[in-house]
């Protein structure tokens, strides 16, 4: 898993790349929160999921706790483009009740 990260005006859109599993999540979870802590004063943050080739729980565990650390800090997220395959995890586990797509 990698990931980019990419202040555009005041949003900080964060591009996963790569799976998103029990094997990478540790590391994808250290790299998002340097990011959010890297960039503070930043109105929303996007976490762009359109190259995420795989998630399995650990990844929709990964995501609710990214919002929960965005949510301390102020500052909305939100998921962009998601595969078909995961998108339809994430509709299924009511991830975008709390993280909307935009």
């Amino acid at each position: 898993m990698k990931i980019y990260a990419n202040k555009r005006g005041k949003t900080l859109q964060l591009k996963l790349v790569g799976e998103l599993d029990e094997h990478s999540a540790k590391n994808a979870r250290r790299e998002t929160d340097e990011q959010a802590d890297n960039f503070i004063g930043v109105e929303r943050a996007v976490l762009d999921l359109s190259e995420v080739a795989f998630m399995d729980s650990t990844g929709i565990g990964f995501l609710i706790g990214r919002y929960k650390k965005f949510q301390r800090l102020g500052i909305p997220l939100y998921i962009a483009s998601p595969s078909q395959s995961t998108d339809k995890i994430l509709l299924m586990s009511g991830v975008y009740t709390l993280i909307p797509k935009i």
